[in-house]
């Protein structure tokens, strides 16, 4: 028998926001800043660093323009300052394009909508709050709430547990391979792949059941499966 969708789970970083984009806007200017108050190094150069040390140590590393004046010997609170100054006066954090829309329509049609994140609690929140769309989900599960990342049972749980909706009503849809869609076939949910924010993966290869080229082809999905109810 087919079963109704009743809960979408999302991903934050590259299924709801441009995360990758967004470094790139902030670090840029950041590294600019740097320089004009005398990092020796080239703008090339020092992006190359940064993202040596994010590949080193994640996305969410906290120490990383520290590092990067450590690492190169030239530690100085004025340049650090400048970096962290200009990092955060261009931190302009976004949806995607239809997004907001997607987010509506949900929940009006009464689907329950949440997050699993592998970014810590606070970090997850400023970023859906940055995008004003905290209010559109019933549940937020981040890094505190299990100290596991995805694709591991425990974060799918807790999320699921809040929802109060079986595993094969859910649909999760997230843009990494192992950790999103993985994690929902091993949970038994139905997978959807955000090729938006992963453009790398052939079409057809993701191994999702669904992949979407923007966010508005996931109501069409999810109406199509409701429909067969």
């Amino acid at each position: 028998m087919d079963v109704m969708i009743k809960a979408v789970i999302f991903d934050i970083d590259n299924t709801l926001v441009d995360f990758m984009l967004i470094k790139q806007n902030c670090l840029e200017p950041a590294v600019d800043a740097m320089i004009s108050k005398g990092l020796k190094l080239s703008k090339e150069d020092a992006m190359k660093r940064i993202y040596d040390l994010y590949n080193l140590h994640g996305m969410e590393y906290k120490l990383l323009f520290q590092d990067l004046l450590n690492t190169i010997g030239q530690f100085d609170y004025r340049i650090l300052a400048a970096g962290i100054v200009a990092y955060r006066q261009n931190r302009k954090i976004k949806p995607y394009t239809g997004i907001k829309k997607v987010l509506k329509t949900l929940r009006r049609k009464g689907i329950k909508l949440a997050i699993v994140s592998d970014a810590p609690n606070l970090k997850a929140w400023i970023r859906i709050t940055y995008m004003k769309i905290e209010d559109n989900f019933d549940v937020v599960v981040a890094f505190d709430d299990t100290r596991m990342t995805k694709p591991a049972k425990q974060t799918f749980m807790k999320a699921l547990e809040k929802l109060n909706v079986k595993n094969d009503e859910c649909l999760m849809i997230g843009d990494n391979l192992d950790r999103d869609i993985e994690g929902a076939k091993m949970m038994g949910f139905h997978s959807c792949f955000a090729r938006y924010g992963n453009p790398s993966i052939e079409k057809g290869k993701s191994g999702a059941e669904f992949e979407v080229d923007i966010p508005e082809d996931l109501l069409r999905i999810i109406a199509d499966m409701n429909s067969k109810k």
